[in-house]
């Protein structure tokens, strides 16, 4: 359960609040783990627990490292403030992905028919390649999702929109100015309890 709760801990810390406990925050999210540890939630937590979570996390949000003794961490995606050289991988061609998926509930298809969908507090709209569960599908969306929204990428590519795909195999959208990528963008929504298109 301490595994749980630090996973959690460091997953809020190193995607939102890197900035505001002044951590120091190297090219591409790297983050200097003894400051880490030295924060107030983690004063218990030891170098082999953070290796551990690191290890064993199912979504493989994190990633360490170590240069001339010091270790570092990193989320590999998910902020919700500009991370400098963040390692992502630029689709270019709609074939590189053969299904970009956004899971959501019910009660935002109306916003979404009507605006698109958005990144929110986010840095980008978060996708999957695939649905929860199929081979190559670590993270992107939750499971507890109730409608699947399927990007036509070719059609969003043309368009200019840019799309990229983290270490975890999260794809991630910027959207547009506004940070939206429009309705005209969906290939098929599907309601996942009927199997229903909803468009």
């Amino acid at each position: 359960m301490v595994d749980v709760k630090t996973s959690k801990a460091l997953s809020w810390l190193l995607r939102h609040g890197a900035q505001r406990e002044g951590l120091t925050i190297l090219t591409d999210g790297w983050v200097p783990l003894e400051e880490v540890l030295n924060k107030h939630n983690f004063k218990k937590v030891g170098i082999d627990c953070v290796k551990k979570v690191v290890a064993n996390c199912p979504k493989q949000r994190f990633s360490l490292k170590e240069e001339d003794g010091q270790f570092f961490i990193k989320a590999n995606q998910g902020h919700s403030f500009q991370v400098e050289h963040l390692t992502l991988d630029e689709i270019t061609d709609g074939s590189e992905a053969s299904d970009v998926v956004h899971g959501t509930y019910h009660r935002h298809w109306n916003n979404i028919q009507r605006q698109g969908l958005s990144r929110v507090n986010r840095t980008h709209i978060h996708f999957a390649p695939g649905l929860p569960g199929e081979s190559g599908v670590i993270s992107g969306m939750r499971t507890s999702c109730q409608i699947y929204i399927y990007i036509n990428l070719p059609k969003a590519l043309q368009a200019g929109f840019k799309f990229y795909k983290s270490a975890n195999n999260v794809i991630l959208c910027a959207g547009n100015d506004e940070g939206y990528l429009p309705s005209e963008y969906f290939l098929k929504v599907v309601d996942k309890k009927t199997g229903e298109d909803l468009m």
